[in-house]
């Protein structure tokens, strides 16, 4: 059964950059033909996807997002990662790794880490 855990730091200033890791057990983030996406949640709001890298490593970014969001992985530490920077009060949200079956979809999803934006 695939686990995901997300691991960071709970808060960060703005202008600074938002980093994230989520360590995936149970399944190997190369498996065919898996998705493997970040996700946030505001408080108050929805969730909302940011972005993913597939098995295959290609990439893909939420337009809204896009131009302050970096996704990378690390295949022999089954692990993969997210970068958010110049990030605003508004990018406080509980932060998720999740994984699916195409990009903007997610079927299991971590316990979500709290980050807060914040000097």
């Amino acid at each position: 059964q695939v686990q995901l855990q997300e691991s960071g730091p709970g808060l960060v200033k703005p202008s600074q950059t938002l980093s994230l890791t989520c360590t995936v057990s149970g399944d190997s983030i190369t498996t065919n033909y898996y998705y493997w996406s970040w996700i946030r949640q505001p408080p108050g709001k929805g969730l909302q996807w940011m972005g993913a890298i597939a098995f295959s490593g290609s990439i893909q970014y939420s337009p809204s997002l896009k131009s302050r969001t970096s996704i990378s992985r690390d295949t022999s530490k089954n692990q993969f990662t997210l970068q958010l920077s110049s990030v605003t009060p508004e990018d406080t949200a509980v932060y998720y790794c999740a994984r699916g079956h195409y990009y903007g979809h997610w079927d299991i999803k971590g316990q979500g880490t709290q980050v807060t934006v914040s000097s």
